[in-house]
């Protein structure tokens, strides 16, 4: 059986998935257990192969990151340096007690449906620095926790540009390496279905965090957490409009680890800023309660405008915070990272509050476009477990610093219960989702009429429909959205749809509508939708289940990130992925191109046993085998200039036989009209 054979299968969650992370990690196969209840942490100092940057008043924990300097940010996580060290677990199924809380814990702690929410939502992780451990930490940490093996796009790596390669420098001693492991061992923990995008900036200036943020978010992520921060500075609202400023998606931040004051990203009025509080047991109906940690960042900006869904009288501009979650050293989480430390860490700091708020946003689901998710906590504070004692400081008024009943500095509105207090709709937190009807191609001065198709989680509810960029002539039914009319241009226009319920929940879609002369002329135009699968998932295509991938999942994009890889399981098995488009009658010359890759295992240079078949309205269109395989991608072109004036379903087919992978793996795919 082929390397590539093994990683296919434990990328997929197959049987070999287990024997897979076993293998990278050092871990004996077996069943994953449930993570080791919380117990007393034991005395005596945590060996440490990396260096720590002590903390002022602090002999119990050190920061991993050195101060922030002017221009360069700093992370945030605190290690904890009383704890007895633990290399590896002594149970290889069970996080070894005295390291923190882990998964169990904190889903407990914050009522979450980690088990059935997440899954197709893509949270990213922006930090500096490479981690060539990433991979293998995680999946011992996730082994360890008990929670699912990282499948197929579950976890990927890029730099801060967007790309697998190349990768910037190694950690070395900077302790960004403990800052990474932190961060997607704590998105893992509350969102386990999550995939996961690690954006590596090549240095921590806020340029290069910046940029990688950006590429985070143009990789798809609805999600970005950012672990780190810095003085504030003039230029911060300049750095807000270059990098902060993406509607439709949540971007949180570390508010701090050095007590009241205020720090940047966190005073960014477009991300949610992320106070810290100490987690701890208790014999109540939740069976925990939380205090302000004494180290969580509070304050007013001296720089930020403040949002307008802030409604605090204490400060004229931005306050942080918004929300918390656990961050104190003391009531640490569990951490596994073997690049500069020894194992098992428990891990502090706002570092870890961050991450675990941005999974929770992805727990309750896609952000509606357009607006700042970090304004959906202030229209659901009962959703919320208020925070009401401890401090950080001495200040006035005394909220912007002291727990207390309601919006104070310190935590915010309060902690995650459950996720509905982090969705775009109403109270019951509902989603709307639309249904992408394709890109669509037509003539002028013919009539139209496209139905879209939209759900809303809550039943009962009546959507409202509006759509932008509809060709001139075209509109859409505000009560049914049916869109109908003659167009009377020739042109291609960029149509978004949206739907909104009565709690204000919205969801939208956007597709390209070409609109060709009348009389057999044809507009050069590109039908597909999604063409490169760049959105991080299949729609408008249909697939079968985990076709659509990124870099670092096994097979690498022809270009950008994310590609369809069919098959490369080496048993019985069958992926197809195909889409729906309409070719003007006009247009005898389209054609349908793709870049396909083909890797195997087979030896045979005679037999054929893996196919991919390629076809339109089930007519085979092309075929390939292993007989094919070959280094690198090649383009492929055919031609659909008979299907001109129909409707027309491009499916790729792969099969597999009884053994031995073959991998079809396609990229960057077009209909080119003409």
């Amino acid at each position: 059986m082929s390397v590539l054979t093994i990683n296919r299968w434990a990328a997929r969650g197959g049987a070999a998935a287990v024997t897979a992370v076993a293998l990278a990690t050092g871990m004996s196969a077996g069943a994953m257990g449930a993570q080791a209840p919380a117990q007393p942490r034991p005395a005596g100092h945590q060996h440490v192969t990396g260096h720590l940057y002590p903390v002022a008043g602090h002999h119990d924990y050190a920061a991993a990151c050195a101060k922030a300097t002017a221009g360069h940010m700093a992370c945030l996580s605190l290690v904890r340096t009383d704890v007895t060290p633990h290399r590896r677990a002594a149970h290889p199924n069970a996080i070894p007690a005295g390291v923190g809380y882990g998964p169990s814990q904190l889903q407990s702690a914050y009522q979450l449906p980690s088990s059935t929410a997440g899954s197709g939502q893509t949270v990213a992780i922006v930090d500096a620095f490479n981690d060539p451990n990433a991979a293998s930490d995680l999946a011992a940490y996730r082994s360890a926790a008990g929670l699912p093996a990282c499948g197929a796009g579950c976890f990927s790596v890029v730099n801060q540009n967007g790309a697998a390669s190349p990768l910037p420098p190694g950690a070395g001693t900077t302790g960004w390496d403990v800052e990474e492991s932190l961060d997607i061992d704590m998105v893992s923990a509350i969102c386990p279905l999550c995939h996961i995008i690690l954006v590596e900036a090549t240095s921590p200036t806020t340029q290069n965090l910046g940029t990688a943020v950006n590429s985070a978010v143009s990789l798809g992520a609805k999600y970005v957490s950012n672990s780190y921060g810095g003085p504030e500075s003039a230029s911060d609202t300049t750095f807000d409009t270059q990098f902060f400023n993406h509607p439709g998606v949540a971007v949180t931040a570390s508010a701090g680890d050095s007590g009241f004051g205020v720090e940047y990203p966190a005073a960014s009025r477009f991300v949610t800023a992320v106070g810290g509080t100490s987690l701890n047991t208790a014999a109540n109906a939740r069976g925990w309660s939380e205090t302000v940690w004494n180290g969580s960042g509070s304050g007013c900006s001296a720089v930020d405008a403040k949002p307008a869904w802030q409604t605090d009288t204490g400060c004229a501009r931005r306050t942080n915070t918004d929300v918390s979650a656990v961050a104190d050293p003391a009531t640490g989480v569990a951490v596994f990272d073997t690049f500069s430390q020894g194992g098992w860490l428990e891990v502090g700091g706002t570092s870890a509050s961050a991450p675990i708020i941005a999974a929770v946003y992805a727990l309750a689901g896609p952000p509606a476009a357009g607006t700042y998710p970090s304004s959906y906590p202030y229209s659901h504070p009962a959703n919320l477990f208020d925070v009401t004692s401890g401090s950080n400081g001495a200040c006035s008024p005394a909220y912007l610093c002291t727990g207390e009943v309601g919006y104070d500095g310190p935590t915010g509105l309060g902690t995650p219960n459950g996720p509905p207090a982090f969705t775009s709709g109403g109270a019951a937190g509902n989603t709307v989702t639309v249904t992408s009807p394709g890109n669509q191609a037509t003539t002028a001065g013919t009539a139209v009429s496209l139905q879209i198709h939209a759900t809303d989680s809550a039943p009962g509810q009546t959507l409202a429909y509006s759509a932008t960029g509809l060709p001139a002539g075209l509109s859409i039914g505000p009560s049914t959205g049916l869109i109908t009319g003659t167009p009377a241009t020739a042109g291609t226009s960029t149509v978004t749809v949206t739907a909104k319920d009565t709690t204000g929940a919205s969801g939208s879609a956007t597709f390209t509508w070409t609109i060709n002369p009348a009389g057999g002329g044809c507009t050069a135009s590109q039908l597909l939708g999604n063409p490169g699968f760049e959105t991080g998932s299949a729609a408008p295509w249909t697939s079968t289940a985990g076709v659509i991938n990124p870099n670092g999942a096994g097979q690498t994009a022809h270009s950008g990130t994310w590609y369809a890889w069919l098959d490369g399981y080496g048993t019985t098995h069958t992926d197809t992925l195909s889409q729906t488009v309409t070719i003007p009658a006009g247009c005898t010359g389209t054609t349908f191109s793709f870049w396909l890759h083909i890797d195997t295992a087979e030896t045979t240079t005679t037999t054929q046993f893996d196919k991919l078949t390629v076809a339109a309205n089930g007519t085979t269109l092309a075929t390939f085998s292993n007989l094919n395989h070959a280094t690198g991608y090649a383009q492929h072109s055919v031609s659909l200039g008979s299907f001109a004036g129909q409707t027309v379903t491009l499916k790729f087919t792969g099969t597999e036989d009884v053994s031995l992978q073959t991998s079809f793996v396609v990229d960057d795919t077009a209909v080119n009209t003409s």
